[in-house]
């Protein structure tokens, strides 16, 4: 079975298409879970907290 070239480029852009778009909504769902809201509200502040010293 002899595959072309075209054949395996568009396969390739289109499963690299679906993982990206799948692995974006994967992402989007973590960061709005409502359980890992304190997670990043807690991080937030620690930079802020961090930062209120002079630089030595």
């Amino acid at each position: 079975m002899s595959v072309s070239h075209e054949t395996l480029t568009w396969i390739s852009k289109s499963f690299g298409l679906f993982y990206l778009v799948g692995l974006s909504v994967i992402v989007v769902v973590y960061a709005y879970y409502p359980k890992n809201k304190k997670r990043f509200t807690e991080a937030a502040i620690s930079i802020i907290k961090d930062e209120d010293k002079p630089c030595q």
